[in-house]
């Protein structure tokens, strides 16, 4: 918008100057052709009187005056012999423009261009005594010089105009950076409002119609915000609510079991049994997610290798139990790297990847994790050795409570990698979902290094 305002700006000051400037240009053109015009055709004019007097002071008037009209101007002041007057200047060359002065008694003007001159104004003049044309004199005036004010007219109102559009350009980006301003702060807040910051604000200024539009946009944004707000509260307080009474549903449930002889009801308890393990790990899962979205705690740098380790020693006994290898490999970073991030945010990132990893690792399989740094950042990777997931798997994976369905039979409350998706944007990185080689899947989570990471 602000190229479009600019170039509409310096469009109508440049049309301006065309309507004013150039007209003005032609105008001293002109006057300047029309006052060279004549003035030659005076001097020719006096020397054409001195010429038909006829006597022979006038001849040596005319002869003087004429060497020193061409030793003034460096022009060529030709004049045709008459039976009393020869003056000492040359003759003009016959052509049919003196024919046609002597014959007619008529002035003649050639400027040797018809588009607005040629190198040399010829004007000849005629003689008359008693009614009579006796002879004619010629002037051949060098526009050498008035090529040269021709050249300063326009050079001087060119100069002007590309000086003038310049200031207007100048002037043109303040002034649209001014007029634009409001609309980039309504674009800056809708930005910050798009990646989740819902207490992102426009300031109101600028004229009345945006004013009007920040006023209503912050008044819906701070709707939203106080709706969205209630729903987290909402539902990290029914969360909390509801993980005590299912933990007692739970051990009412084992003891039941523990006393029933009968097979049939202890199988139906241990579906219930079951179902209450899922509702908790969903409850869970919901409070994690609404801890996330509140924001509380501030990014700070985390030795990544110590966060890695501890929730890999802490994984390692549940993924024995099912024969499945967890290592640490492809790692090209030191001990002391750096990362930032909220305490906690990066264990249950790595918890819930590693649960679904081994989800859907077959027996017998390996869970690799890996980091590495690339510029200012630091990818870590978790890769399976699971069926994978299709495009249109991938595309919903970060969804809440899309499930898939794990190698074990068992399936998620489908939030992990929503709360995997939260907690790594919190804290300014990305999550992606990629085919491993060989088959498998890998969860890239790329992290910002912190600058104080060691060498």
């Amino acid at each position: 918008m602000n190229r479009q305002l600019i170039r509409s700006y310096i469009l109508l000051v440049a049309v301006a100057i065309l309507l004013f400037t150039v007209p003005v240009a032609f105008t001293l053109t002109k006057q300047l052709r029309d006052d060279t015009e004549l003035s030659v055709e005076r001097e020719a004019t006096t020397m054409a009187l001195l010429l038909a007097s006829g006597d022979e002071a006038s001849c040596r008037a005319l002869t003087k005056m004429a060497q020193a009209y061409a030793d003034e101007t460096h022009d060529e002041v030709q004049v045709t012999a008459t039976d009393s007057c020869t003056p000492g200047v040359p003759a003009p060359e016959r052509d049919a423009r003196l024919a046609g002065v002597l014959r007619t008694g008529e002035p003649n003007t050639d400027w040797g261009s018809d588009f607005i001159w040629g190198r040399n104004l010829v004007i000849t003049v005629p003689a008359e005594a008693d009614g009579k044309v006796v002879g004619a004199v010629r002037i051949v005036y060098s526009t050498s010089g008035l090529t040269h004010r021709l050249w300063t007219i326009w050079g001087f109102r060119a100069g002007l105009a590309v000086a003038v559009l310049g200031v207007a350009a100048l002037i043109g980006t303040v002034v649209s950076r001014r007029i634009t301003a409001p609309l980039r702060e309504l674009n800056a807040m809708a930005s910050k409002f798009s990646d989740g910051d819902l207490t992102a604000r426009s300031p109101v200024t600028g004229p009345p119609e945006t004013q009007t539009l920040a006023r209503t946009l912050n008044q819906g944004a701070e709707r939203l915000d106080t709706l969205v707000a209630s729903q987290r509260i909402f539902v990290a307080d029914a969360s909390h609510q509801l993980r005590t009474p299912l933990t007692a549903l739970r051990l009412s449930l084992d003891n039941i079991a523990d006393g029933v002889d009968d097979e049939f009801v202890r199988e139906d308890v241990e579906q219930a049994t079951a179902e209450v393990v899922r509702m908790s790990r969903l409850v869970n899962g919901l409070l994690v997610l609404a801890r996330a979205e509140a924001k509380v705690t501030a990014a700070e740098p985390l030795v990544l290798r110590d966060i890695v380790a501890e929730r890999l020693a802490v994984w390692r006994p549940a993924a024995d139990e099912r024969g499945v290898t967890i290592a640490l490999g492809g790692s090209t970073a030191d001990g002391r790297l750096l990362v930032l991030a909220s305490p906690g945010h990066l264990d249950q990132v790595l918890d819930n990847v590693l649960s679904n990893a081994l989800e859907v690792s077959p027996d017998g399989g390996t869970i690799t994790v890996s980091y590495e740094v690339r510029g200012d950042e630091i990818l870590l990777s978790v890769q399976d050795q699971g069926p994978g997931m299709s495009d249109a798997e991938k595309s919903r994976a970060f969804d809440r409570f899309w499930r898939g369905q794990g190698l074990t039979g068992r399936s998620g409350s489908g939030l992990g990698l929503a709360v995997v998706k939260q907690l790594v944007t919190d804290d300014g990185g990305t999550v992606a979902l990629a085919d491993a080689p060989g088959g498998g899947l890998v969860v890239r989570i790329s992290l910002r290094a912190s600058p104080k990471s060691g060498g």
